[in-house]
């Protein structure tokens, strides 16, 4: 009965989008507005990509009989956007266990994968890639230690398809390092400072035993493999970033200063009261995926728009920084918002080629897949897309986008509903029909 029931839903909730086929042909587009992010904003300059890659930017490329070209006069070029922290793929329903895939049971996680749970097939998909959004960093989210995270690219049939590259980083939720003073909180002060010193001593347990662990002899015929530390070991060997979302003051500095005892390398996620770091994040070079644009201040006593300006705080301190979405798992339908979470920053002072590079490269670097994507450049993937304004602008629209060179149905759940509900305004003589 089970196994019905989720074969209903999986039909139910499928996008009806057909994944792109390979590249078949180069394709050139001819006097477009090329912002490569990397060279700041040209006007006028060709682009040609091939077999999913951007082989040429100039004038007067030359071309062969097969070349598809595209005038796009006036339209305005973007490498495709990331966003860097989300549970897309992982989940479809909020309210319906069935389509949650983010969260395991359990505190430690260390070997939990996220893209063997993406789910290439979510309605969610082309909506957030109808905005510019064509790659997303998905996340674990559960326990202390949720998983390795991998960037998804938004078009394919399968998780194998979709992956651009696994793994990205370790995450871990960092405890609380605040005491609930609430009338209505029935747990003393000291039991919190207990709780919080235990969690913080499980951290230091568990990764003591994977450095014990990596010393072990694997060749023995008593080593005994453990999948949990195993994972962990890439991050003590430095091969792997270890993501730790932390939000207060207290918390971005504890989970710092104890990265740096444990010489491991680390960025922080959420980021929300980083601007009160800025000194120590810029001291020991810690990167901030700031999730928190859109949101209300923390504290009465802050001003109202401080969430606003915190990434002009930190550019200005030089802290190394992307933005993105809020990355709880009930804001993952509104991921398209990316481009509005930058541009409410520029609203605040942050420069505009600034904000649309925290939401391309600056995050592309952040995550180690700069050699790929996050900038219009020779040898990079053609992931990239047409729109007919400024993305920053909400009026704009994105009318093509391609990944790894593969032209993306454009079409969506809201374009259909849209369609759908002008005709019925126009059949009741509410509308006129253009």
């Amino acid at each position: 009965m089970k196994i019905i029931i989720l074969f209903i839903i999986s039909i139910l909730i499928s996008s009806d989008q057909i994944p792109a086929p390979e590249q078949s042909q180069p394709i050139l587009l001819k006097n477009g507005i090329l912002h490569t992010i990397s060279n700041g904003t040209v006007q006028g300059p060709d682009i040609l990509f091939n077999n999913g890659k951007i082989i040429a930017i100039g004038h007067g490329i030359e071309i062969t009989k097969d070349t598809q070209i595209m005038d796009i006069s006036g339209k305005h070029i973007y490498p495709g956007l990331i966003s860097a922290g989300s549970s897309l793929g992982l989940q479809e329903v909020n309210a319906v266990r069935a389509t949650r895939d983010y969260a395991e049971t359990g505190s430690i996680n260390s070997n939990v994968r996220a893209n063997v749970s993406y789910n290439p097939d979510s309605e969610l998909i082309p909506v957030t890639r109808s905005n510019g959004i064509l790659l997303a960093h998905v996340i674990p989210k559960s326990g202390r230690i949720p998983g390795i995270s991998s960037v998804m690219m938004l078009d394919g049939w399968t998780w194998e398809d979709c992956t651009l590259k696994h793994p990205i980083a370790m995450n871990m939720n960092w405890p609380s390092m605040e005491l609930n003073l609430n009338s209505w909180n029935k747990k003393s002060h000291k039991d919190q400072i207990e709780e919080r010193d235990m969690a913080l001593d499980e951290i230091n347990n568990l990764f003591n035993s994977a450095r014990a662990y990596n010393k072990l002899d694997q060749t023995s015929p008593e080593f005994k493999s453990n999948p949990r530390l195993e994972a962990l070991s890439q991050v003590i060997s430095g091969k792997l970033l270890l993501i730790i979302k932390a939000n207060t003051v207290k918390q971005i500095e504890s989970a710092v200063y104890w990265s740096v005892k444990q010489n491991i390398k680390i960025a922080i996620l959420g980021g929300r009261d980083s601007w009160r770091a800025t000194e120590l994040l810029k001291e020991k070079n810690i990167p901030v995926i700031y999730e928190s644009v859109l949101s209300v201040p923390a504290r009465r006593f802050e001003d109202y728009d401080q969430p606003y300006k915190t990434p002009k705080l930190l550019f200005d301190a030089g802290v190394r920084f992307c933005i993105t979405n809020s990355t709880s798992p009930f804001q993952t339908p509104h991921l398209r918002d990316l481009p509005y979470h930058a541009s409410m920053a520029t609203a605040f002072g942050l420069d505009a080629e600034e904000a649309i590079k925290s939401i391309t490269l600056s995050t592309a670097e952040i995550l180690g897949i700069d050699i790929n994507v996050g900038s219009l450049e020779t040898g990079k993937d053609a992931t990239l897309f047409i729109s007919n304004g400024d993305i920053l602008d909400i009026r704009s629209n994105v009318e093509q986008a391609f990944i790894n060179g593969k032209e993306i149905d454009m079409s969506d759940r809201h374009k259909m509903l849209y369609k759908k509900y002008t005709e019925k305004y126009i059949q009741k003589g509410i509308l006129l029909n253009e």
